[in-house]
């Protein structure tokens, strides 16, 4: 039994695993990982310094697999923007296929990467951002539920409904992010109607993943409890690994007159990025969802996403299917 779906099909790839976009995390060897795996592996734009840096990753990732990839360029709102047209175009230049979005204002960009007929996934929290992503002419929505790392939105909704909401309400194809870990994930999205899933805290912790392994530990550690939401005063929530600095951050927000200056020393970018390089997880803000309470170990991309299919195609097999009875009368 093998999972052909409408995003196998159209991304022509083996397996309906998508590895979603991670700030540090997303570089050519966590991508060509999961794309060797038969999965579809994605470059974080934005993890490279300059759109000449991730022209040379982009290159890079194509010397460590044959397979498909894509890149992942997200738009999130700074005083000094990155020059994301540039990013935009070095994507375009380099000949990638698949362009992950997620963030404000993607339209300008969407419209350039349809022009020179990249497939675009674009990541949504919300059904109105979906029809919204819809109408601007995005192939594939990302769904993304209230479990996942990162930035859920502000609605508070969860995959469970959203998924199933958007079976109704789009017209293309979407897959499921948010919460997805292993192959009750993958079964589960499919019978809501997704057309795979996008997984990134999961893939965080894989051996090839470019972090330390004191914190893959730690995510091993953890359960389904083990995260935080900071930046809801500023409405611009996000969910965190729950560690000191997450419990400080927490604590200062429950001023009802709290500012950004009041935590962006313990929020600041340098400290998380060196959470994954020196391997202590309490150093500062690391991004991670609820499926941490579904990781037990460490495995290979390859190890890992073949597991999830399998069990996926077993459950759908030898569960869901047996509970059809084509015999009864009633």
């Amino acid at each position: 039994m093998v999972l052909k779906t409408k995003l196998t099909e159209m991304l022509g790839i083996e397996h309906p695993v998508v590895q979603g976009g991670m700030q540090y995390v997303g570089t050519a060897e966590m991508a060509s990982a999961v794309s060797n795996a038969g999965g579809l592996g994605m470059i974080t734009a934005l993890t490279q310094p300059t759109p000449d840096k991730l022209r040379d990753e982009i290159r890079r990732c194509r010397t460590m697999t044959s397979k498909p990839f894509g890149v992942n360029l997200t738009f999130l709102p700074a005083i000094t923007p990155p020059p994301y047209a540039e990013y935009a175009q070095a994507i375009i230049d380099e000949g990638i296929k698949v362009v992950e979005t997620a963030g404000n204002n993607p339209g300008k960009y969407i419209k350039m990467f349809k022009d020179a007929g990249i497939i675009v996934i674009h990541k949504c929290t919300a059904i109105r951002h979906a029809l919204s992503a819809q109408k601007l002419g995005v192939d594939v929505i990302s769904m993304d539920g209230f479990e996942c790392a990162g930035h859920p939105g502000e609605d508070d909704i969860g995959g469970l409904v959203l998924l199933a909401k958007s079976a109704t309400a789009l017209k293309i194809p979407y897959i499921a992010s948010g919460g997805m870990g292993n192959g009750r994930s993958l079964a589960a999205a499919l019978a809501l109607g997704a057309e795979g899933v996008n997984m990134g805290t999961r893939f965080m912790c894989t051996q090839e993943s470019p972090i330390h392994h004191n914190v893959k530990e730690a995510m091993v550690k953890a359960d389904e409890r083990s995260t935080s939401l900071v930046f809801r005063p500023f409405r611009n929530t996000s969910r965190i690994f729950k560690n000191s600095v997450a419990v400080e951050v927490n604590a200062r927000e429950r001023n009802p007159n709290v500012k950004f200056e009041d935590v962006r020393e313990l929020v600041a970018g340098a400290r998380g990025r060196q959470v994954y390089t020196t391997g202590d997880p309490e150093f500062g803000v690391w991004t991670a969802g609820q499926v941490l309470g579904l990781i037990n170990d460490i495995p290979t991309c390859k190890d890992l996403v073949a597991r999830i299919v399998a069990d996926a195609e077993e459950i759908i097999k030898d569960r869901l299917i047996r509970m059809v009875d084509t015999k009864s009368k009633l």
